[in-house]
């Protein structure tokens, strides 16, 4: 579930609330990745250590367990709240990376197909030059500047695979 940022600025202190602050919408998109990179660790462990406390404290109440040092700090009493306020934004922070690292990849897939394509079209030309006209032998052919067309056989024994068979199909009708 959410938490408004009131609400974040409520229970947590003022360095707690920086880090936080800079995994919010506007802010998380001018951080940069290595920072982003570094961030993750901090809010987990921010994370952790406001679970073990929610936990203990849970079982203090239920009697399970008896009280751990002489007393907790005075954002005890807020431990889960604390907890969902971290665990939202190293999820903000996951996000985050997820998405960069997903546009850098789709960046470098788009660079690799168009270099393929124009590796792809430059094959489809001659790259020989012509030897040039020569004297007196007559008339000489003129290259074609054409594209060269390249079809492979797989290609072209599947045509004439498929008109064997339609007509096989045919004659197997009139029968």
């Amino acid at each position: 579930m959410s938490v408004a940022c009131k609400f974040e600025r409520s229970i947590l202190s003022h360095e707690e609330y920086e880090a936080i602050r800079l995994t919010h919408h506007p802010a998380i998109y001018n951080v940069e990745v290595a920072e982003l990179e570094a961030m993750r660790p901090r809010l987990r462990k921010m994370r952790d250590k406001e679970r073990t406390v929610s936990r203990q404290k849970q079982r203090e109440s239920r009697g399970k367990a008896e009280a751990r040092g002489t007393s907790f700090p005075g954002t005890a009493k807020h431990a889960s709240e604390r907890k969902q306020v971290f665990a939202a934004a190293v999820k903000r922070v996951n996000t985050e990376l997820r998405r960069l690292h997903n546009l850098a990849a789709r960046t470098a897939h788009v660079e690799a197909a168009r270099k393929a394509l124009a590796l792809h079209r430059a094959a489809n030309f001659m790259t020989r030059p012509s030897a040039g006209a020569t004297a007196g032998h007559g008339m000489v052919p003129k290259p074609s500047e054409r594209r060269r067309k390249v079809i492979a056989g797989a290609k072209i024994g599947r045509v004439s695979q498929a008109a064997k068979v339609a007509q096989a199909v045919r004659d197997a009708r009139g029968a």
